[in-house]
């Protein structure tokens, strides 16, 4: 079972977004030049889906006028145009006879660089009639509206965000089956707070958790931060013992500044990432200070020494992460665990799927993968000079 086809729900005001909405549908909003909804048909195309329904009602025809067939974008575009006034109920059961047995739909106001096949995937094992996106939330950047059990059924959906416990918020992005339409009412009622609650009792709704930020339109108050994560920015990981320094015998430490001892290249490798405009991002585990070989304050000498060599030559690591846990804590921030990954995602609003990560440990590729990241593997054959030099050739 493929999914072919993608709805997309832009039918609304967009109060939220006034005045720009007083004469523009909200998915217009554009970011570097390119309306939001755009950004929504080049991933949709991404993912592999060529035919895009789009579900429209306020001011259709400037979304109609600059879509066209889709042809430009190399898809084909669809429209359905309900009144305004229409949920979201409503607007889909209008469209209803477009629809695939299958399709995947999403909010016109959302962006996230999701795991399109991994929710594939799910969908099919999960035997679910209806499997959304969730933002796992962690750092509270919105309401939470669900609880998801760790098979990732959906145990609980508020619409109204009230029930004590709740953990997760819905982002769109759902695989549904167009069976479910079936059980909605005819009156002019929301999609998921008429739906939702009836599969979440027939156990037929489950949810794909994803820890990296979304992105929205869906007031000023988040322009900002979408602003900054679809600005055109190069953003690079490094691991750090073995990769840039001469790596200690194994559960040894560098323990202090004179420890640290650069591997050949690997401080041009980091001037030439510099001098083409990359940020670079230091991600190391340093089970060294849970163990007590060393302290915080004797790591920050280091990375102290590290960053005046660097400046020696004109360059540096714009910000250090690291992870002070020992091996067996459990904590969600060392390799091979991604937790550093979208903790910088958080900091510099990152698409991780457009960052590459540089390590020597299959622990370092681990985490990287695990977080979206494109992975390079360094050796004693193949040096961070190397890696770099081949990453520019690509660029």
């Amino acid at each position: 079972m493929e999914i072919n086809q993608a709805v997309i729900l832009a039918g609304g005001y967009g109060t939220r977004m006034k005045p720009f909405t007083d004469t523009n549908p909200k998915p217009m909003y554009p970011f570097e030049g390119k309306p939001f909804l755009e950004y929504l048909v080049e991933q949709v195309r991404g993912f592999g889906i060529r035919e895009i329904v789009l579900l429209l009602g306020y001011l259709p025809e400037k979304i109609m006028d600059y879509f066209g067939d889709g042809s430009k974008w190399g898809v084909n575009i669809r429209y359905s145009v309900t009144p305004v006034e229409y949920e979201t109920g409503l607007r889909l059961k209008g469209a209803e006879q477009l629809f695939a047995d299958d399709f995947l739909l999403m909010y016109c106001d959302n962006y996230c660089p999701i795991d399109f096949e991994r929710l594939c995937e799910e969908y099919r094992q999960s035997g679910a009639l209806l499997e959304f996106t969730a933002y796992k939330n962690l750092d509270g950047y919105t309401k939470n509206n669900l609880k998801v059990a760790d098979n990732g059924l959906v145990e609980v959906y508020d619409k109204k965000r009230v029930t004590q416990g709740l953990q997760g918020v819905d982002i769109g992005y759902a695989i549904v089956n167009k069976s479910v339409l079936r059980l909605m009412p005819d009156e002019n009622v929301n999609f998921e707070a008429a739906v939702y609650p009836q599969l979440v009792e027939q156990k037929k709704m489950y949810a794909m958790v994803t820890e990296h930020r979304y992105y929205s339109i869906g007031s000023w108050a988040r322009i900002e931060l979408t602003k900054e994560f679809f600005s055109p920015r190069k953003f690079v990981f490094l691991d750090r013992d073995g990769t840039l320094n001469v790596r200690p015998p194994r559960a040894c430490y560098i323990e202090k500044p004179e420890d640290f001892v650069w591997l050949d290249g690997a401080v041009e490798a980091i001037r030439l990432l510099k001098d083409n405009g990359y940020k670079i991002l230091l991600v190391s585990n340093q089970p060294g200070i849970a163990r007590g070989n060393l302290t915080e304050e004797t790591l920050a000498t280091i990375h102290e020494k590290m960053q005046n060599d660097l400046k020696q030559v004109g360059a540096q690591i714009d910000r250090i992460y690291y992870c002070p846990h020992n091996w067996d804590d459990g904590c969600s921030c060392r390799k091979p665990k991604p937790g550093m990954f979208f903790q910088a995602q958080k900091d510099y609003s990152l698409d991780l799927t457009k960052c590459t990560m540089i390590g020597d440990d299959e622990r370092d590729v681990e985490a990287g993968r695990a977080a979206g990241c494109r992975c390079i593997l360094v050796s004693d054959a193949y040096s961070l000079k190397d890696a770099v030099a081949d990453l520019m050739k690509e660029s």
